[in-house]
């Protein structure tokens, strides 16, 4: 299988069939969808629709991208960048099964995604947005050098927006 993006421990790929059960495991845990906005999916088969209806890959080159160990091929959540039309903006985000939280996977995934995202992808900028009370993820984006641009109202709680960018070299 080939991987959109390799780091020393993660394989990074779209999503596929087979991780529904994983997406339905993943987003049915009360404390991973705490701070997300997100609803549980009702069935593995909603995961599933959800997986075959996904488009941000054929529309806009990027999307949220599976996470498996590389060493053993566990799924271990997503990551991956969003492009968000009605802000003209591309997100980083990132979600991992409970058992691999403390591991340094966000931050190893988010940095790759970052790094695909400026020297692929050509972005001059990329956004962070989480819950205030998120205190693991505003972590992370500080871990992956985004920096505090403002405080907002996200998910309908107190939130932060942070930020990274890259100036390109003139053509």
């Amino acid at each position: 299988m080939t991987f959109l993006i390799q780091t020393a421990r993660l394989n990074l790929r779209p999503f596929a069939p087979e991780d529904a059960p994983y997406l339905f495991e993943l987003n049915n845990d009360p404390e991973v969808i705490k701070y997300t906005g997100d609803l549980p999916f009702e069935s593995e088969q909603a995961a599933l629709d959800f997986i075959l209806q996904y488009d941000q890959y054929q529309r806009y080159g990027m999307g949220r991208w599976t996470v498996l160990e590389k060493a053993t091929g566990e799924y271990l959540g997503w990551c991956g960048l969003k492009y968000i039309p009605s802000l003209d903006e591309v997100d980083v985000g990132y979600r991992f099964m409970k058992k691999h939280w403390g591991k340094g996977y966000a931050t190893e995934s988010a940095a790759a995604c970052l790094q695909y995202g400026f020297e692929k992808l050509r972005l001059t900028r990329i956004v962070g947005r989480a819950i205030k009370e998120n205190v693991a993820s505003v972590r992370v984006f500080e871990k992956i050098g985004m920096r505090f641009e403002a405080e907002i109202y996200f998910e309908e709680h107190p939130g932060v927006l942070y930020s990274s960018g890259r100036r390109l070299p003139s053509p």
